[in-house]
């Protein structure tokens, strides 16, 4: 009789497995899709977008040197920018400034930056756009930003940040065209040209 029963317990704790084993193939299915959901959420939690302000520096003095300083009009200007985004309440408030290693970019966010007291970053004016786009958002999530730029550099970084393709050229003598380029961490940036 010792047989008989020695031989058929084995093959009651085959079944036994076989049975059990849908249920674990079902945990594991809920454990995962659990996970992915937590995940999605912490993801869309995190989600945030950040603005960034970009403006080609003010009227410059003609003819006076290669590095010139701001022309009147360009102080004007520049009066005018510190007007536009030099509130200094917290809410909507700018976090950060760049500015290029030129004169007359730095002389432009100078009274902004007295306003809010924040001290301006200077970057190469060669700097690569693509390069300094990323930089722009690494150092800013989810913040705001104002970059002080050059005719040639502003549209580049408009379209590095924002993978736009049609951004027109700024003319010689167009100093009042502002881009808000505003870059969620999730989706597809937006841009708004507007004139100060």
């Amino acid at each position: 009789m010792t047989g008989p029963l020695e031989e058929s317990a084995p093959s009651l704790t085959r079944r036994r497995r076989t049975f059990l084993a849908p249920l674990w193939l079902v945990w594991l299915l809920v454990m995962g899709v659990v996970v992915l959901l937590g995940a999605a959420f912490v993801n869309w939690r995190s989600a945030t977008s950040t603005t960034i302000v970009l403006v080609r520096h003010a009227e410059k003095e003609l003819g006076a040197i290669s590095d010139a300083p701001l022309s009147p009009e360009g102080e004007q200007r520049a009066d005018r920018l510190a007007n536009m985004f030099g509130d200094t309440q917290k809410l909507g408030r700018l976090q950060k400034i760049y500015v290029t290693n030129t004169r007359r970019t730095q002389q432009t966010a100078l009274r902004l930056s007295q306003r809010l007291g924040i001290t301006s970053d200077v970057v190469d004016a060669k700097i690569d756009s693509t390069e300094l786009a990323r930089r722009v958002l690494d150092e800013n999530r989810g913040g705001r930003v104002l970059i002080v730029g050059h005719s040639n550099t502003v549209p580049e970084l408009v379209k590095a940040l924002s993978g736009a393709d049609a951004v027109p050229p700024i003319g010689e003598e167009e100093y009042d065209t502002m881009y808000v380029v505003t870059v969620p961490s999730m989706g597809k940036a937006s841009v708004l040209r507007l004139k100060y």
